[in-house]
């Protein structure tokens, strides 16, 4: 188990259950370091004040709010450390809420609370089996690195976790990010929800960081030797391609019933569908009338010739017959 990040107790209307908070994620990403790389020295930040031009430790390094260019305010520790806050050392449970009705994206940092000596033991499974009873989770408030915060308790393997939420003016409003109404097909949509069934798992335990997986892997070439990996070949999408969206989605479908291993039907291709140019359609269409005008003319033309053909051969017909009448 992790060190403690914090301890106190949970205000439970009356009951008091001391804990400790300790972090419920770890990083595992790769960490580079700067270097200089002619000879790999390590490059370290240092802090320098702007006034004197002199390198500090953090010792000589304090807090101060700037008012303006002109004027800093010094704030000190321990005055933070002063200001009355009835959550200082208490995570305050205020409501309790539908696990439905919090937003995701208020959501931050994830913790785990942990008695904090035995006698917390009972007054904290009194707090989860009554969160797991009612299906809801509890609003609380508490003070963490000087400012008071608010956060959410749930049940998680027996344990109750702590998530960080961010304060409802923190959140930016997306409204500007939407798109513009677009017309779409029914069939577009059931298809589009026919690949969320296809593609639908009961957990996301088995996904693991492709991206870490592949820098380990180089490092350890690197590091032994050996010939680099070769880069994965993955296909690149053209700029400004159009994609014929009925097709992507039955591809997509069909993509992942053979990635479940499910037999799939006709093969489903993307077609690239071109932006249509009004100026060349009006241009085609035009050409394309005054080929039918010419057409309808030669024809016209065409077909009067015939009849005076045809006319002329009736009337020397007649006269032949006379003269040889007359003989």
């Amino acid at each position: 188990m992790p060190r403690p990040l914090w301890t106190g107790a949970i205000s439970f209307g009356l009951v008091t259950i001391p804990v400790k908070v300790v972090s419920a994620t770890q990083d595992h990403s790769i960490h580079f370091r700067q270097v200089h790389l002619e000879d790999l020295g390590r490059v370290r930040t240092r802090k320098v004040c702007e006034l004197d031009g002199e390198a500090l430790s953090q010792d000589e390094i304090g807090k101060g709010y700037e008012l303006s260019k002109e004027q800093t305010v010094p704030i000190t520790d321990e005055e933070l450390d002063r200001i009355p806050l009835p959550t200082a050392k208490a995570i305050e449970i205020v409501a309790f809420v539908d696990a439905d009705s919090v937003d995701p994206i208020r959501i931050s940092d994830s913790y785990y609370l942990a008695i904090d000596g035995q006698v917390a033991a009972k007054p904290y499974t009194l707090l989860r089996r009554a969160l797991e009873r009612s299906d809801k989770v509890a609003v609380a408030k508490f003070a963490w690195h000087n400012r008071e915060r608010l956060g959410l308790l749930r049940v998680r393997e027996g344990a109750i976790v702590l998530h960080s939420m961010r304060w409802p003016d923190e959140i930016r409003s997306p409204e500007s990010l939407a798109p513009r109404q677009v017309e779409l097909d029914d069939d577009e949509i059931d298809r589009a929800v026919q690949l969320t069934d296809t593609m639908a798992l009961d957990s996301i335990a088995g996904f693991r960081d492709a991206y870490r997986d592949a820098l380990e892997e180089l490092i350890a070439a690197k590091s032994e030797g050996r010939e680099l990996p070769e880069p994965a070949e993955g296909e690149e999408q053209e700029e400004g391609k159009v994609v014929d969206l009925m097709a992507a989605l039955n591809a997509s479908v069909e993509a992942a019933k053979e990635s479940r291993g499910e037999g799939g039907g006709g093969e489903a291709t993307v077609h690239e569908m071109r932006p249509r140019k009004k100026t060349a359609s009006r241009k085609a269409a035009s050409s394309a009338k005054a080929t039918t005008g010419r057409r309808a003319t030669t024809g016209r033309k065409a077909d009067a010739s015939g009849k005076t053909t045809a006319a002329k051969g009736t009337t020397g017909a007649k006269r032949t017959a006379r003269k040889r009448s007359a003989s």
